[in-house]
């Protein structure tokens, strides 16, 4: 099984804010699979797509990544 880095704080943020990688997913026209791939830290969104991520949940971009 490969291993996976914690790169970024996505599936924590979600938690914090009490909202569903669906509600993400739909937010962000994106598939449910993205989001979740993004939440697992098993794929990375690129950066600008970090910072409309960022915008929809109301956070700033750097609490979403791991430093």
């Amino acid at each position: 099984m490969p291993e996976y880095n914690n790169y970024n704080r996505l599936k924590i943020v979600l938690a914090e804010k009490n909202i569903s990688n669906k509600w993400l997913a739909k937010k962000m026209d994106m598939s449910e699979t993205t989001v979740s791939n993004w939440c697992k830290n098993h794929r990375q969104p690129s950066i600008p797509t970090l910072f409309r991520i960022a915008k929809v949940l109301n956070v700033n971009p750097c609490n979403l990544i791991n430093a």
